[in-house]
């Protein structure tokens, strides 16, 4: 049984449209993104935006970009907003994402934990996402993830560094210190 025909309510990116405030569906139940990120939760998407532009840049990566809050429509009864998405396939969109992000960060928070850490992750694993990061503010921590095949692999991050190495030769590194420092 789906989660729609459990709580009988079912609705479409059509509707998604047309709602005030900002929501996400998945598979067709919509999930009110409330209250506004906290203060903190902003200033780190804001530093992993800038960290993230600036070790493309040095890698002369080309080809990914840093989406912060951009909707990413699965189907017509998904819609995700990921705190920050890297493409590296924007020959074709629209006014969203309209195909899977090669790199999913999202800033946990007392009020997403659950939908972060396991309903977003069995979502992104099922729609091909290649690594989910997860970053805690509040306990410094990021947890990283690679999905291959079905699998899940907890990625290990060496002496505060977290590396992620794409296919089309674009890579970062996260200095885990930096992105936590005051």
């Amino acid at each position: 049984m789906s989660l729609a025909e459990k709580f009988k309510e079912y609705y479409t990116y059509k509707d998604y449209k047309t709602w005030k405030g900002d929501w996400e569906l998945i598979e067709g139940i919509p999930f009110a993104m409330s209250p506004s990120p906290s203060v903190k939760h902003q200033l780190i998407l804001s530093k992993l935006i800038y960290l993230l532009n600036k070790e493309f840049k040095k890698n002369k990566c080309k080809k990914c970009f840093v989406l912060p809050e951009t909707d990413w429509v699965i189907s017509f009864d998904t819609v995700v907003r990921p705190d920050i998405s890297i493409v590296c396939h924007l020959e074709n969109f629209e006014d969203y994402i309209n195909r899977t992000p090669e790199v999913i960060f999202e800033i946990v928070s007392p009020s997403s934990y659950k939908r972060d850490e396991r309903l977003k992750f069995e979502l992104y694993k099922k729609e091909g996402v290649k690594f989910y990061i997860l970053v805690y503010p509040d306990l410094k921590l990021i947890k990283a993830y690679k999905f291959e095949n079905g699998n899940v692999i907890s990625l290990k991050i060496q002496k505060n560094i977290l590396e992620i190495s794409l296919d089309n030769n674009c890579s970062f590194k996260i200095d885990i210190n930096e992105l936590f420092e005051n």
